[in-house]
């Protein structure tokens, strides 16, 4: 009933939400003598921040167009190149000549913990000069329909060894945040069954590996509250119309709630500069603003199953650090890794994934050689600040694209062969 609940609450204040965006309209007419006032732009401003707080955000574009290239400047297209009623992997498709040599495929996995892959679209606009990207773009819960089936845990690590034999083994994936453990756990179960199309190499960033290292307060909320507390108290259906009616889920909404009163002082104080900045025009700032939370708002629903599962395996059980971790019914042994190079990324401040939560993945996987291993520790950042942000292109970008060519197995091909590698078609 709970997701009925919050439905008939944004029925509910529809009608004062379009009141407050014709009267935003009405006070910002530049027609009408009040727009000029202080006045009129109070009125605005309250009208504007009203709707912006009570409106559903829906998922946002990528909207990337170009990306600036050793060519200059070239166009950028969006394709799907594989897809399943839960994921689909888009590609950002350069337009490069033809006979450009071509640049490490990279498969950029975005979690699934609530926010769209849109999320991490800066992360995306920094490796596309350099890099041929793919991302995971996860489909919100609420829109599958239940004839889909389930989507657990081993339903995720199921669809990475998919990707990844998709792409023959010729890719690097980069996991940010949530999806490091079950990328983790596919590459082991390949690795273990010798499947020769395992990733040239995998960059975990912010991956919560082993949270019993500098547990942070949401390590302690799992621990502390119970795998039975959760689905008591965080799991519902999706009602009527959605598409995925009657599937359980733990719904965006409920995420949202909890990333917002993690810092409630700092959003409440973000919106108090919001309505400030309409009032005194200040449009660049007030822009920044919008276009960030049209992000941070925007949030899918997941599968119950798989949330429950990653909860109670990885944040309570630490099964994958404990050498418990399964996957249908198979032991995962990160030790038998030895092919795939592994790079981890952490950030000084990051309150979400504490510090050597996701180095101790290097400590796993010793079955690697010393100099297919590296950890960069980025100064100054926060959880966010790991993927996205001036340091992150300045500082962790280089390293990661260093370590990444260091291991691209087409260009050790093509150097043996001692001719450049060319792509063969003018797609990128």
């Amino acid at each position: 009933m709970l997701y009925h609940w919050f439905e008939m609450g944004q029925a509910a204040v529809s009608p004062a939400r379009y009141t407050a965006d014709a009267y935003r309209l009405f006070f910002n007419n530049p027609f009408n003598p009040i727009s000029h006032t202080s006045a009129g732009r109070s009125a605005a401003a309250i009208c504007e921040v009203f709707e912006r707080t009570t409106r559903r955000y829906s998922k946002p574009a990528f909207g990337i167009a170009h990306t600036p290239t050793r060519f200059g400047t070239v166009a950028v297209l969006e394709t799907v190149v594989w897809q399943s009623p839960f994921c689909r992997v888009i590609r950002f498709a350069r337009d490069l000549p033809c006979d450009h040599t071509v640049d490490p495929k990279v498969l950029l996995v975005a979690p699934m913990s609530g926010h769209h892959a849109t999320l991490l679209r800066g992360t995306v606009r920094a490796l596309l000069p350099d890099h041929d990207v793919y991302i995971t773009d996860w489909i919100d819960a609420r829109m599958v329909p239940p004839e889909a089936g389930r989507f657990d845990l081993d339903s995720y690590i199921d669809h990475m060894i998919a990707i990844f034999r998709h792409f023959e083994g010729d890719i690097h994936v980069m996991a940010v945040c949530q999806p490091s453990v079950p990328i983790l756990a596919a590459v082991a179960h390949m690795e273990e069954a010798g499947d020769p199309q395992v990733p040239a190499s995998m960059i975990l960033m912010g991956g919560p590996i082993d949270t019993r290292i500098s547990p942070t307060a949401v390590n302690r909320l799992a621990a502390d509250k119970g795998i039975d507390w959760f689905a008591g108290n965080v799991i519902t259906r999706v009602p009527w119309p959605h598409t995925g009616r009657g599937r359980q889920v733990y719904p965006g909404f409920l995420q949202l709630t909890g990333f917002m009163t993690m810092n409630l002082d700092r959003h409440i104080n973000a919106h108090k500069d919001l309505f400030l900045h309409l009032v005194r025009g200040d449009g660049d700032s007030a822009d920044k603003h919008k276009e960030f939370y049209d992000e941070y708002l925007a949030v899918m629903d997941l599968a119950a199953e798989f949330y429950l599962q990653t909860v109670e395996s990885v944040f309570i059980r630490h099964d994958l650090a404990t050498g418990n971790m399964q996957y249908r019914g198979q032991k995962i042994r990160p030790q038998a890794i030895s092919r795939v190079a592994l790079m981890t990324i952490e950030g000084e401040h990051d309150d979400i994934t504490g510090t050597g939560q996701c180095a101790a993945a290097l400590g796993l996987c010793s079955g690697l050689p010393e100099s297919m291993k590296l950890h960069f520790e980025q100064p100054g950042v926060g959880h966010y600040g790991i993927f996205n942000g001036s340091r992150f292109r300045n500082e962790a970008l280089p390293r990661m694209t260093g370590f990444i060519r260091q291991h691209e197995r087409s260009q050790m091909i093509a150097a043996a062969g001692k001719q450049p590698l060319l792509v063969d078609a003018c797609s990128g």
